[in-house]
């Protein structure tokens, strides 16, 4: 039992990581429409995984972590600039270009760009007489295909979860040049984001050989990531209020995507990354737009019973009112009715003072 579930371990981390990018992509997309800049998204995320992360980096590994050199560094330079800073800001860039549908789909490009990497610096060995080789070559070919159709047809957007950058995929006679070569420069910069987080499994790969402390190498990634973002922040945000936050969608995007999908996403991915290759880690990142769509349907359907428990409560509300309302009314009107009086008192009555005549009489 303890040896299947420890050879379930890295399936089971790729999984849960993926709702973990499910939720960022619901919780940062608030903020984004808040008017949230991505560049500035990039450099707060990575600054609170850093704050998170490097104490626990610093007295955990601080026997097994190995002195930094020349090599380890520019290394880990580069690993900083191809996922946080290439990768993040290149996605959001090419979603505003093509569609948000569009963009998600792309990332399912990932596993077969990652493969092929992973085969031209000999990670991954390719023997066409064995099953397994064909079927993952078969495989890169059926996703590279699927990636080609997406960018000659651009379809309707599907638009469940995203915002989409300027209604529909098809333009109107007098844009559609101009949508035309937006479509083509989004394609090319997603093509570019998939290729650097490609390139980054692949490298993060032969640094963990070399650094072989995960931990540690996950708080040098995001804290070489808040500089290199924050350089490119600095040149595309020119306006000091973006960088505003308080308590907020933008803190909640920050911490959330910050802890999780950098900090936790890092440093699992390395120790998957280490055991078993950059292919496996990537292989699980479809499954991300599957969860999202998940997600959004409980939402909304969460969302629903909410409204129908308030409408409910309203008109209960209203027919108690109503109720208590019509019997005010009643004894109002209860109230301004004359007494009813029994005749036999009516009778005693008059005859009283007859009586009181009479004494009165017989005394005189």
């Amino acid at each position: 039992m303890g040896v299947a579930f420890n050879n379930m371990k890295p399936y089971l981390a790729m999984i849960a990581l993926q709702f973990g990018y499910a939720g960022m992509y619901i919780i940062t997309l608030i903020s984004l429409k808040r008017g949230f800049s991505h560049w500035i998204l990039v450099v707060y995320r990575h600054a609170v995984a850093t704050l998170v992360f490097t104490p626990f980096a610093y007295f955990l590994e601080k026997k097994i972590r190995p002195k930094m050199t020349k090599s380890i560094f520019f290394k880990i330079m580069v690993l900083a600039f191809l996922e946080p800073v290439l990768d993040q800001n290149l996605y959001y860039v090419g979603m505003q270009y093509t569609s948000a549908t569009f963009a998600s789909a792309t990332v399912n490009v990932l596993p077969a760009v990652t493969f092929i990497m992973a085969v031209i610096f000999r990670l991954e060995k390719v023997n066409l007489k064995k099953m397994y080789s064909l079927a993952k070559v078969i495989g890169t070919l059926i996703t590279v295909t699927g990636a080609m159709l997406m960018t000659l047809y651009k379809g309707p957007v599907v638009d469940i979860l995203w915002y989409s950058h300027g209604g529909s995929h098809h333009g109107t006679a007098s844009s559609s040049t101009d949508d035309n070569q937006h479509w083509v420069t989004g394609t090319i910069m997603l093509l570019s984001c998939i290729f650097g987080w490609s390139a980054f499994f692949i490298l993060q790969n032969k640094t963990l050989k070399e650094y072989p402390a995960e931990l540690s190498l996950t708080s040098l990634v995001c804290v070489m990531g808040t500089v290199e973002g924050g350089v490119v922040a600095v040149i595309m945000e020119r306006h000091k209020s973006a960088w505003a936050i308080g308590f907020d969608s933008r803190l909640l995007a920050a911490a959330y995507s910050g802890v999780v999908c950098s900090g936790i996403a890092y440093y699992m991915q390395s120790i998957v990354n280490k055991a078993r290759g950059p292919v496996f880690v990537t292989a699980f990142s479809p499954l991300s737009m599957i969860i999202t769509a998940v997600l959004a349907a409980i939402v909304f359907l969460i969302g629903a019973v909410i409204i129908v428990i308030g409408l409910y409560s309203v008109v209960w509300g209203k027919c108690k009112e109503n109720s208590a309302s019509n019997k005010l009314s009643y004894d109002e009107t209860k109230a301004h009715e004359l007494p009813v009086v029994d005749a036999d008192i009516i009778e005693t009555s008059a005859d009283k003072p007859k009586v009181s005549e009479n004494f009165a009489l017989n005394r005189v």
